[in-house]
């Protein structure tokens, strides 16, 4: 695997580039980086050029000061110009937050799309339909509030990114996952300057969050659909014992997704691309290939 750094948006973004031909960019969620997808770059990069970047406040890509540097044009624009770059289009995979960048990347860019794959990522319009009317879903996103606390790096940090390690463990229940040595590794770019005020900086631009009415907060917007539709050919993989994301955020989705398929692993958790990626990948290669 080789390792690059790009000029994009007024920053330098790191991206792990592996293998030769068609592009396919992956795109990690919170807290991950390029890591993520390590099963996946030595699978596709057999005959694709498959490219992993760190997003912008990751590891080792730029970090930009503030909250405003992290509403969603700015990473999305970062991307366009990323596969602009790359010689584009490109097949986009992308899991969590990645994902919540790569819808609104196909609205937006659909011509630097060829296909989109989406593990795990709530397109918007029914995840802000869920957070406005879904006590499930409500409750399962209860922990994006302390992800946008002011208080949320010094809690995340303490010893070593317990908190953090362990919410990863909270999410993939009894999956084994992550190992000692992938927690190593996450640690060091946990650790990098800025990197966590990075990562948590994407919830706390976002519009979309569990509201407590209590403390005056306005509800969930709701959005338009039809200026959220998908027009790239979709496969959808979700992993169903999410407990963070649950199925509902499925319910309707073909409505604003109308070249769709929808692939449900039942044993999976929200960290299903690790927890079995060979089936992740076969489910890959034949949506690519034509099939779903």
């Amino acid at each position: 695997m080789e390792h690059h750094y790009a000029g994009v948006n007024g920053i330098r973004l790191h991206y792990v580039s592996h293998g030769r031909g068609p592009l396919m960019l992956f795109i990690h969620g919170f807290p991950e980086f390029w890591y993520a997808w390590r099963d996946q770059l030595i699978e596709f990069g057999r005959d694709h050029r498959a490219v992993a970047p760190d997003l912008r406040g990751y590891n080792l890509s730029d970090k930009p000061e503030g909250v405003e540097a992290y509403r969603a044009r700015h990473p999305i624009e970062d991307l366009r110009q990323l596969i602009e770059r790359l010689g584009g289009p490109a097949i986009v995979v992308a899991h969590d937050w990645g994902g919540a960048l790569a819808w609104t990347l196909a609205v937006q860019h659909p011509r630097l799309v060829e296909r989109l794959v989406i593990v795990n990522a709530p397109h918007p319009v029914p995840f802000a339909r869920a957070l406005r009317s879904d006590p499930e879903q409500i409750a399962a996103s209860q922990y994006m509030r302390l992800l946008r606390d002011p208080k949320a790096e010094r809690v995340l940090a303490q010893d070593n990114f317990r908190r953090l390690a362990a919410m990863l463990r909270q999410f993939a229940p009894d999956s084994g996952w992550p190992r000692e040595e992938d927690l190593a590794r996450y640690r060091e770019a946990w650790a990098q300057p800025g990197a966590l005020t990075g990562g948590l900086n994407y919830y706390r631009a976002s519009p979309l969050y569990p509201r407590d009415p209590a403390n005056g907060e306005a509800a969930v917007p709701e959005l338009d659909a039809a200026h959220y539709t998908v027009r790239v050919s979709t496969l959808v993989i979700w992993g169903e014992r999410d407990a963070a994301l649950r199925p509902v955020l499925l319910d309707g989705l073909a409505s604003v997704v109308p070249s769709l398929a929808i692939e449900r692993i039942p044993e999976g958790s929200h960290w299903v691309i690790h927890e079995r990626p060979e089936q992740v990948n076969r489910l890959i290669r034949a949506f690519i290939a034509g099939g779903a």
